[in-house]
């Protein structure tokens, strides 16, 4: 499923390359009006390579290479206009305030931009088709519980998986299964090449040594676990064990990796760090004029081993005493629910993350009375804590709804299912991912 994933973004993005340079000589031809020859061709082709990299990063942060962007196709319009516009005033910004090519292609760029839209629309709706033209192969599936049923649903309902359930088996139900009839004729009437199973389910231990002469009729056995991580983003706290986590986990250090992401904190930090202090002044009259109480506000926080450090935030609410740090009646100010939705109450973390209690991407430090309360609640919630936490996260940038310095159990249970899913997978192209997909958050101001 992960390679089928990757194959498809992998022909979006060489897709996507095509029709930028197809469009650039279609321009050139209504622009001028003949065929354009090789060198005026190759002229405009070298600048606009340049764009043709940031427009594709672009198109990263806008989710267009997301692993359900071909199913989305009555929000593709939207989704590429609003990506054509901002790659728009890029354009504009490099050709005109930064004319290092010695071009300023006033009439070529707005044909470009036009055509460049018409045929990545035409592309994604219709050219990409194909992808979801493959035979389906047929598949079982044998599990139990509400993963197993939303498994199911998903693959099901989407064209986008090359996988289809003809039939499941419920092994909370196996008392009542007839093996022979529910499960080897159906894999041989079917013509089954593919069973996914949940081989950590206890019940199923007494399935397998029917099944195993399976694969002499070359039937493929996949742990429906990797298939629901790979589509889902996310491990569900119901399909794993203490042994999962023995076998997936570790935290054993990676020189190449820790040595990179602690650099790209400490520049990052530094670097934005020092033009944020352009509105301490500003957020600082803001806050006195509002309610005249403090600037920052410092509340601790659970980092990496359990260590509790002193997180600082630009106050957003209203002073409160609460020793447990969980304000309980403080209410947001006016000026704090300004910078709340703007994120500018987040910056002065940046000296959090240049100091190293933070790392610029990791799961949310959480208030240690929340902490205390979650470890009691929730099976393997302190494995979070293994790693050092970040401004922004897996959880953060997946979880719709997720919860906010108030205790809600089954929230902070899918947000668990997010971190330990970055916690296993975690390398340096994850954390690019989840950054540029946290600057769209940021933009579009949906929240972290």
């Amino acid at each position: 499923m992960s390679f089928l994933s990757r194959k498809e973004a992998i022909i979006l993005f060489l897709g996507d390359i095509i029709i930028f340079v197809f469009s650039l000589w279609v321009a050139l031809y209504l622009r001028f009006g003949q065929f354009p020859n090789l060198e005026r061709f190759n002229t405009h082709l070298a600048p606009f390579s340049i764009l043709f990299l940031v427009w594709l990063i672009v198109y990263f942060i806008a989710g267009l290479y997301a692993k359900h962007t071909l199913i989305l196709k009555s929000k593709l319009p939207s989704i590429i206009f609003n990506s054509q516009v901002i790659n728009s005033i890029l354009a504009i910004v490099f050709f005109y305030i930064i004319p290092v090519f010695g071009i300023t292609p006033k009439t070529i760029l707005f044909i470009y931009l036009v055509v460049s839209f018409i045929c990545i629309l035409a592309w994604r709706l219709y050219g990409i088709a194909f992808l979801g033209a493959r035979e389906k192969q047929p598949a079982l599936l044998i599990g139990a519980g509400e993963e197993m049923k939303e498994l199911l649903r998903e693959v099901n309902e989407n064209t986008i998986y090359d996988l289809s359930f003809v039939s499941s088996v419920d092994v909370n139900e196996i008392d009542s299964i007839d093996i022979q009839e529910d499960i080897v004729k159906t894999v041989y009437s079917n013509d089954i090449k593919i069973i996914a199973i949940d081989f950590s389910n206890e019940k199923v231990s007494n399935l397998l040594p029917h099944l195993y002469n399976l694969i002499f009729s070359k039937v493929r056995f996949i742990d429906s676990h990797k298939i629901y991580e790979d589509i889902f983003d996310r491990i569900p706290l119901s399909l794993v064990t203490y042994s999962w986590f023995l076998e997936n986990i570790s935290v054993s250090p990676n020189f190449a990796y820790d040595f990179l992401k602690r650099t790209m904190d400490v520049i990052l930090a530094f670097t934005l760090g020092a033009v944020s202090l352009v509105v301490y002044p500003f957020v600082y009259l803001a806050i006195k004029l509002d309610d005249g109480g403090p600037i920052f506000f410092k509340q601790k926080r659970v980092s990496q081993n359990n260590k509790v450090i002193d997180l600082l935030k630009f106050r957003s609410m209203a002073v409160h005493n609460e020793l447990d740090g969980i304000s309980k009646e403080a209410r947001t100010t006016r000026v704090g629910n300004f910078v709340r939705k703007t994120r500018i109450d987040e910056l002065p973390q940046l000296w959090n993350v240049f100091i190293g209690d933070l790392s610029l991407i990791g799961p949310r430090p959480e208030i240690p009375a929340l902490v205390d309360l979650y470890e009691k609640e929730i099976p393997y919630y302190n494995v979070r804590h293994l790693i050092k936490p970040g401004l922004s996260g897996w959880a953060q940038i997946n979880q719709e709804n997720h919860p906010h310095h108030s205790a809600h159990i089954n929230l902070t249970k899918e947000k668990l299912t997010y971190d330990i899913y970055y916690i296993k997978n975690r390398s340096f192209w994850l954390d690019i991912k989840i950054a540029l997909k946290t600057i769209k958050s940021l933009l579009s101001r949906t929240g972290l």
